[in-house]
Parts: C-alpha cells; structure tokens; sequence
C-alpha cells in the first residue's frame, strides 16, 4: 500500500528563536542572516549536536535580501555547517517557517537526510526602500553618457518626483491579485462577521496580558536566546506591554479609513525575528539518545479568497481535521496567528458556523468550537511579533513546548497567509 505523509511522525529534536523586537527597534542592526545564525547556534547547543552533525537545511524567508538570494545557503555556511551540506529556502508568505518543517519532513523520509536544520528568519527592518522607474531609466541613461556634455543633459532631465523612494515594505504588503493591502483584507471580514472594534481590542489586550505574563513566569525565556545588541542584551520580546489598556487602545486611529476598526493596537506589529529547529527521524532520535520536544504528526495546505486570506485557517484545519479523521475537542492546545484581531475573531466564527462550513467548505457540519481556554495561551502575534518567514516555526516551538509543560498530548498551529492560503500543522508529545 502506498505510504501517506502521516505514516511516519517528524521528531522535533530541538528549537530555539531570537528574542522578537518591532521593527527599526532593538534588533534594526541585525539583517535576517545573522538573526538566523544566532538561532542556530543556540539551537545546535540546545541539542548538543555540532554544525557537522547537519545534513540539510531549510529556511523560510519573505523578503529576500539583495545579497542573499538563497539566504538558507548562507546561514548554513556562516553558521558553520559544511560546505558539501545543501542548503534552500522557502516561501510561502506567513507559512514559509511552517513550511520549512514540512520540506524537512519529506527529505526525512526520503531519507536523502538524517538530521535537518529548519526555521525561518525575517528583517523587516532592513527591507529596502525602492528605486522608482523613473530614477532608474534616467540612471541608466547617465551610466550609457559618453561625453560630459551628455551627461550634463541626462541630468538635467532628473526632477524631486523621480527621487522619491517606493516602500519595498509596504508594497510587499499589498496583494498584487485583489490590490488590497493585509489590513484591508482583516477589515473586509471584520464588515462581514461583524466584529466590533472593542471586540478586537478585547482580544489585542488579553494578548498583551498573556504574553507580559508568559514572560514574567519565565516561559519563553526558555526558547529565546539572548542576543547582544550595541547598547543591551535583548531577553525577551520587546512587544508585550503589562500596561497596555482598553482606553490606550481606544485611541488609536484605524490604518485603513476614517471609520476602519483595523488599528495598529489590534494588529501584529512589524518584526525581526528567527526561529531554527532541528528535525529527525523517531529512530534517529533514539540512536542519539536525545528526547524530542515532540513530533509533527500531519499537515494540511488550502487555498482561498485572497480579499479574506484571514480566514486560511479555516479552511486548512477543515482539511486537516478531515484527513486526520479528528474534532476540534481532540485537539489540547490551538495556536492561530494573531495577525489582525479581525481576522482570528472572524476564523472562529467561520469555524463555530453550519452556514460557512456548507457555502464554502462542502461540509455538512461546522468546522468546530474553538474553546478560548485553549487557544493562544501564552499570547500571539498582537504581543509577540509576526517576522514573517519565521512565525510559522515559532508557532511550532512554542506550542510544542506548552504542551510538554502542561503535560499535555495534541496540539495544533494554523496561520493565514497572504494571497490567500491557510496552512495547519498537527504536533504531538
């Protein structure tokens, strides 16, 4: 009988991720490589296993950097791991760290590998602002001036509009499909589940009450290395506030029209980050003697509108739940990224409704209640950060973890992704 891609269970060995700092903040100074290559390091350490030990590696990564084009290749080498190790990077928007894993998982049972580095890293800081095309053709026109007297005209035919630099940041965040950008999209749900803007700013401030907490009991000091920065070592992630509040979110004007709900408080900020977990075999796992922080044991991949991408998680953990032949209630723990408040509150209305799971998953019965006792516990991306290629990792590594702490057996991470794609990993201890 052929073999699926549940037959054979993923073995976490290790993971440990940067602090997450708001972007041009305490980690501006650090591009993605060397926020990857601080994550493995400390990762390699975590599992006392040394860069030689590494058969593959696999990053994710959304906004390539000029210099890096294959930037998984370049954290491999610096970091060490040697040269006759091959090395890629992957994308998938908000699930390229997520993604990693999965890649990891089919070269594992391909066994073209024993031990796999993957992860995700993210610079939001240091995504370039842009040329204009005008500025450019005028360039080149310069660059091709014989005479100086050429070169006089070309640049007289420069003006201050063709100086003006595009945000590479902003565009990126734009879908090129519908033409609308992510905040957008959480706004257009929020207009068609709903959702009230004290509704979402209820949610941004448990987050930020989660998180502040889940760092004053020291719980994710246990998968953060400190990093050096030139004035400080960074512990923790800058991005919780213990005094955040209702009425200090109250204030806040939208980022999306005059009478928007979408705020920066109720939204994930920008963010630089990484994430590097090494991935085996069960088998291997043993014959090194290590304990795995646990094992992916199924995924699922959808596509949907991208005008609602915020809502990929529904239709991916519908998928998952089908093919895992599970219910909602098996699963202990759920992560879903926080991207917009919006977005989360409207996947779990899409996932409590008959009328949703009919008219747009072919279902009968609804996807599923999610109860809120399990859902995010230690905060999410409003608090935390959202560096994009590294969050789907991270949501990984952080509920892997609370559900060894807790003593606990099942758990699942789901993440929209822009362009309209949802992806949902199944873990278990």
């Amino acid at each position: 009988m052929q073999s699926t891609k549940q037959d054979v269970r993923l073995a976490v060995l290790a993971g440990v991720r940067t602090p997450q700092a708001k972007a041009f903040g305490a980690l501006q100074s650090f591009n993605a490589t060397q926020l990857a290559q601080h994550a493995v390091t400390a990762t390699l350490d975590r599992a006392s296993l040394k860069p030689h030990d590494v058969d593959e590696t696999i990053f994710g990564n959304v906004a390539t950097p000029a210099d890096s084009a294959n930037i998984a290749r370049v954290i491999a080498l610096k970091s060490g791991i040697p040269q006759d190790r091959i090395a890629h990077t992957v994308n998938r928007n908000c699930a390229s760290g997520m993604e990693s894993l999965i890649q990891g998982w089919h070269i594992l049972r391909e066994c073209r590998a024993r031990i796999v580095l993957a992860g995700g890293t993210e610079s939001m800081s240091n995504i370039p602002l842009l040329a204009r095309d005008s500025f450019k053709h005028k360039l080149m026109h310069l660059a091709r001036s014989r005479s100086t007297w050429q070169r006089l005209k070309a640049l007289s035919k420069l003006r201050l509009r063709d100086l003006k630099p595009i945000a590479g940041l902003e565009l990126g965040l734009t879908d090129p499909t519908c033409g609308m950008n992510m905040a957008q999209t959480a706004e257009l749900l929020a207009q068609e589940f709903g959702i009230t803007r004290e509704q979402q700013d209820a949610f941004a401030l448990a987050s930020h009450q989660k998180a502040h907490e889940a760092g004053e009991r020291c719980f994710m000091s246990g998968e953060i290395a400190a990093l050096k920065n030139a004035s400080t070592v960074l512990k923790l992630d800058t991005g919780p506030r213990k005094t955040q509040s209702m009425e200090q979110l109250a204030k806040l004007r939208s980022i999306t029209s005059r009478d928007g709900t979408v705020t920066p408080g109720n939204s994930c900020p920008l963010t630089d980050g990484a994430t590097a977990m090494l991935l085996s075999l069960p088998d291997v796992a043993h014959e090194l003697e290590i304990e795995p922080l646990g094992y992916v044991t199924g995924y699922a991949i959808a596509g949907c509108d991208p005008r609602r991408m915020g809502l990929g998680p529904v239709y991916a953990t519908a998928k998952l739940l089908k093919e895992q032949n599970l219910q909602m209630q098996d699963f202990d723990l759920i992560e879903i990224n926080e991207a917009f408040a919006a977005q989360v509150l409207a996947c779990l209305k899409a996932m409590g409704s008959s009328n949703f799971a009919k008219q747009h998953l072919g279902q009968s019965g609804a996807v599923g209640e999610i109860d809120p006792e399990k859902l995010n516990i230690h905060g999410g991306a409003i608090a935390l950060g959202h560096p994009l290629g590294a969050t789907g990792s991270r949501l990984v590594l952080t509920l892997l973890r609370a559900l060894k702490e807790k003593g606990l057996q099942r758990g699942m991470a789901t993440l929209c992704v822009g362009g309209g794609q949802g992806m949902a990993v199944m873990v278990e201890t």
